[in-house]
């Protein structure tokens, strides 16, 4: 028995040796993972570091791509109301040379025919000149009306004022150039003489 207990003491110390053996070594560890928390700490503030950097990238890049999304559709707004005002416009510079044109058949229009062979030549001249009006007001090219209208200076440009009893103030009494819109755009202001 008594080699029983000297070996139970024996184990018994084993045991106790092992366990402070594991208990040691069990502290060895309690600081190793205590290091390990701050590096840990570390590690999880880069990440959320790196996952801010990335987001505020995305927002960064999300505000850039819809500036350049609302820059095309500018783009493309302003080429389609280009490309309107090409097509409303399009004859004005050709207009704008067709109404010396008008001018001219106009004054000859004017002229007394003393004969049958003016006559026919005048009556040719009219129907030409109905002819390119016409067309021309098939295009939106319209005489600016000014004997007896108040004088605007963006359709009319003055070039002489007189004092005239029988209009009122402000008035165009006589018109000595025709002008001309195209739509709603002065091809050429008319010359008139207005009342003071």
């Amino acid at each position: 028995m008594t080699e029983n207990k000297n070996e139970e003491q024996i184990l018994g110390n084993e045991t106790i040796e092992e366990s402070a053996a594991e208990a040691v070594f069990a502290e060895e560890e309690i600081p190793a993972e205590e290091n390990d928390g701050p590096v840990e700490k570390d590690e999880l503030q880069l990440a959320h570091e790196k996952i801010a950097e990335l987001e505020a990238k995305i927002e960064e890049m999300d505000n850039r791509y819809l500036r350049l999304q609302a820059d095309f559709d500018n783009s493309r707004r302003r080429a389609k109301l280009d490309m309107e005002a090409a097509q409303k416009y399009r004859v004005q510079s050709i207009a704008s040379d067709l109404v010396e044109a008008l001018d001219n058949f106009e004054r000859a229009t004017k002229i007394e025919a003393e004969n049958e062979q003016t006559k026919s030549l005048l009556s040719g001249l009219e129907m030409v000149y109905k002819a390119i009006t016409g067309a021309l007001a098939k295009e939106g090219i319209e005489p600016i009306s000014s004997v007896g209208e108040e004088f605007d200076p963006r359709l009319h440009q003055a070039v002489m004022q007189v004092q005239d009893e029988n209009f009122g103030s402000n008035i165009v009494v006589e018109e000595f150039q025709k002008g001309y819109l195209l739509k709603d755009r002065v091809i050429r202001p008319a010359m008139v003489k207005v009342n003071e």
